[in-house]
C-alpha cells in the first residue's frame, strides 16, 4: 500500500474532545483489522502550546499550523466560538488547500474554517445547535442540515457520531466497503449515514427527535423553521397543508403534548439563544430576527422559555470563557 492517508486534527482551546476520538479510533481500528498502516493523524495547534479541550483534558500537539506540511486532510475541531486571531493563520489554511489538502470541519470548527474563508458556495454541515448562530455571522455561506457534505476539497461533519461517520467513508473509500463495516461493527455503531442524511433535531418534547413526529407535524414544523424572522399564522400553516387550525392544534398536542403556537415560540427562542451565546449582535437586533418588533416582549418570551434574561445568559457564558475558556454547549 502507498503511504498513509495523513490527517491533521486542528485544535483550539475548548475544543470538543468527542469530535477528535470519533474521527482517530475508527481509523485505529482500521488500520488494526486490515492489517495495515492505511491512516495517519498528528494534532496541529497554532500555538506549540498545550490545548486544552472541552472535557478539560490537555492535548499537546505535535506540529503548528506554520509547519506542518504533507497532509492530505486538515480538520479542525473547535468550539462555535474559536476564531483566527492572527491573518497569517488563515491563510495558511488557505494555502495548504491550494496545494491539495482537503480542508475539513467538525462541529463548531465550521465558524473558523469559513472565517478563513473556506467552503464559499459549497455546502457545510453545520450542527443545528449552531445553526441560526452560524447563518446571522455568515448569511451568504450554504448551511446544511445534513450529516456530513462532501464538497471536493472541502468536508463537513455536524457533531461527533458525524466525524464518526465521515472516518467510515475515508475508510471505506481507501479500505473498501468490507473494513468499514467491520470497524463500525467493532464499535457498534449503527449502519453508517452517508451524504443525504439529515440531522436529528430534538422537537419541543423531550422524549421525540424531530424526525419522530409525524407526518403532518413535521412539515408544519418545517414551514415554522422557514419563517423565523417573519412570523406565520396558525391559519395560513393550516391552509398550506389543507387541514383546519383545529386539527393543527389538535395534532400538534397529541405529537408533542404543546400546542402550535407554543412549539413555534420555543423554535423562535432556540434560535434567538444560539445568538445571544455564539454572536456579539445587539440583543435589539436578535429580538427583530426571531420576528419581535418589541424588545421588550422578546426579553419576557426569552426570560419564560429559559429562566434567564437574555443579557443574563450572555453574560453568564462570557464569564465562563474568561475564567475557565469554556463554550457551552460543545457537541
Amino acid at each position: 500500500m502507498s503511504r498513509p492517508l495523513l490527517t491533521g486534527f486542528l485544535i483550539f482551546p475548548g475544543f470538543p474532545m468527542a469530535c477528535l476520538t470519533s474521527m482517530i479510533e475508527p481509523m485505529r481500528a482500521a488500520n488494526e483489522i486490515s492489517g495495515t498502516s492505511a491512516f495517519g493523524w498528528q494534532l496541529v495547534s497554532v500555538t506549540p502550546s498545550k490545548v486544552q479541550s472541552s472535557a478539560l483534558i490537555d492535548f499537546e500537539p505535535a506540529q503548528t499550523l506554520a509547519t506542518v506540511k504533507d497532509l492530505d486532510l486538515l480538520v479542525v475541531l473547535s468550539s462555535p466560538t474559536a476564531r483566527f486571531v492572527r491573518t497569517g493563520d488563515a491563510a495558511r489554511l488557505r494555502e495548504l488547500q491550494r496545494h491539495g489538502t482537503v480542508i475539513g470541519a467538525v462541529s463548531g470548527g465550521v465558524f473558523p474554517m469559513v472565517q478563513a474563508g473556506i467552503g464559499v458556495e459549497k455546502p457545510l454541515a453545520v450542527h443545528w445547535c449552531y445553526k441560526a448562530a452560524f447563518e446571522a455571522e455568515f448569511p451568504k455561506h450554504d448551511s446544511s442540515d445534513r450529516v456530513i457534505e462532501l464538497a471536493g476539497d472541502t468536508i463537513t461533519a455536524a457533531g461527533a457520531a458525524a466525524a464518526f461517520d465521515l472516518s467510515l467513508h475515508l475508510i471505506e473509500q481507501r479500505l473498501g466497503p468490507a473494513i468499514a463495516t467491520e470497524v463500525a461493527c467493532w464499535f457498534q455503531h449503527p449502519v453508517m449515514r452517508r451524504e443525504g442524511v439529515g440531522q436529528a433535531v430534538p422537537a419541543l418534547s423531550a422524549n421525540v427527535a424531530g424526525e419522530q413526529l409525524p407526518p403532518l407535524v413535521s412539515r408544519a414544523a418545517a414551514i415554522f423553521s422557514q419563517h423565523i424572522e417573519e412570523p406565520i399564522a396558525l391559519s395560513e400553516v393550516a391552509a398550506a397543508l389543507g387541514i383546519s387550525t383545529r386539527h393543527l392544534e389538535r395534532s400538534f398536542k397529541r405529537a408533542t403534548g404543546a400546542n402550535p403556537t407554543q412549539f413555534y415560540r420555543k423554535m423562535r427562542m432556540e434560535a434567538a439563544r444560539q445568538m445571544v451565546l455564539y454572536t456579539n449582535d445587539r440583543l435589539s437586533d436578535i429580538g427583530a430576527a426571531v420576528g419581535y418588533a418589541s424588545f421588550q416582549t422578546f426579553k419576557n418570551h426569552y426570560e419564560k422559555t429559559f429562566d434567564v434574561a437574555p443579557n443574563e445568559d450572555r453574560d453568564r457564558i462570557n464569564l465562563f470563557r474568561v475564567k475557565g475558556n469554556l463554550p457551552l454547549p460543545s457537541v
